[in-house]
């Protein structure tokens, strides 16, 4: 049986000629019915309000199948978000949104609807897509990823075109709606150098944000918090920041690391998780495969010193890590030399000016090639 608000506002829709409204709540109606795997049922109804027997002009355009289909990728969500090691403010919103999905009908009988649009940033690497791969999870709903090489085009008004076929597909059904590299569509507007028609595909995105019904969870990543419009901010009800981890989150992560695999000792680990500091999670799954990977080749039988190992090696190749390690002692050379070419000039420019000025026309500056070279 629908829910009596849905039922309530097909009633008002079909007395009042809102065509919006009986659009949105027919929707919702079938979304519900598959969460509760009436397929049939839904089924029905799609076809019911794809094909009107009435001779209106413009009928209710509800597909059962839609060509948008290909512009997302349904992903198989097996991400689970005890897996996740997450700082404590972000586990507590991810779990609020999930109990607010999983109990909305009480929320709707007090006349509330549940969060259902989060935007998350930080650097590459750190769960952004995990996060919301575990909200799927959790809701046992459908994982869907945009895809970008299929909704931007490069034709006059198809992007905004292809944004409305994606949040109508959508709202067929309740499910994780995951936009990767959101600043790719949401840049700020005022930005000179982007085109006329970012602009107009951001206020259609804006636009079809509004309109997305409460049971389609939005969550939006980006690297690049600062090119993101103003205007899409307030449009998310959960804002988290995912950082680096840090050495607490390290340690977190390596005992979560040796509970499940034997080859890593959790007491040998900690000694070398200051080497570690910096990296991404992305970045220590990789290390952790690595070692798996040398021990069942190798078959060594001292896990430890393939660990220690591939440490070395990761931080060769790191470029950040590589550049610090063979950098330092170059980039001295080259700083004290540039200071002390600095420290010549300053003095020839002091005996010159000396005899030209008695007093000075402003404020004193330093002549030190220390403190000169630690203002640039």
């Amino acid at each position: 049986m629908a829910r009596s608000d849905l039922l309530l506002n097909l009633v008002k829709a079909g007395f009042n000629g809102e065509r919006e409204l009986f659009t949105k709540t027919v929707e919702a109606v079938i979304a519900e019915e598959r969460s509760k795997h009436h397929h049939v049922l839904a089924d029905s109804l799609a076809q019911a309000a794809s094909h009107p027997t009435s001779n209106r002009k413009t009928p209710v355009q509800i597909v059962l199948t839609s060509p948008s289909a290909d512009l997302v990728l349904e992903q198989q969500a097996d991400v689970v978000l005890s897996d996740l090691i997450l700082p404590s403010n972000v586990q507590v919103l991810a779990e609020q949104l999930i109990e607010e999905q999983q109990r909305a009908d009480l929320l709707r009988s007090y006349n509330l609807e549940p969060r259902s649009r989060m935007l998350l940033t930080g650097p590459p690497g750190n769960g952004k897509t995990s996060l919301a791969e575990a909200i799927a999870t959790a809701l046992s709903v459908p994982f869907l990823v945009v895809r970008y090489e299929k909704v931007v085009n490069s034709y006059l008004g198809e992007t905004a075109k292809r944004l409305q076929d994606v949040f109508q597909y959508a709202r067929l059904q309740q499910c994780v709606l995951f936009f990767d590299e959101f600043d790719a569509l949401a840049k700020e507007r005022e930005d000179r150098q982007e085109s006329g028609e970012i602009k107009r595909v951001l206020n259609s995105l804006l636009l079809e944000v509004d309109r997305l019904p409460s049971y389609v969870i939005l969550v939006a990543a980006t690297n690049h918090p600062d090119l993101l419009d103003r205007a899409v901010w307030r449009r998310f009800q959960i804002r988290i920041n995912l950082p680096l981890p840090d050495r607490e989150h390290l340690k977190r992560w390596f005992r979560l690391l040796s509970s499940r695999f034997p080859q890593f000792n959790e007491e040998k680990t900690k000694r070398s998780i200051p080497k570690l500091e910096g990296a991404s999670y992305s970045e220590l799954q990789d290390l952790a495969q690595n070692v798996l990977r040398r021990c069942v080749l190798d078959g060594d039988t001292d896990p430890d010193r393939v660990f220690q190992e591939q440490i070395k090696l990761w931080i060769l190749s790191h470029p950040k890590r590589s550049a610090e390690r063979n950098g330092n002692s170059a980039n001295s050379h080259i700083s004290d030399a540039r200071n002390g070419r600095t420290g010549q000039k300053v003095r020839r420019r002091d005996a010159s000016t000396s005899t030209e000025r008695s007093t000075p026309r402003g404020p004193d500056r330093p002549t030190d090639s220390k403190a000169r070279t630690s203002v640039r």
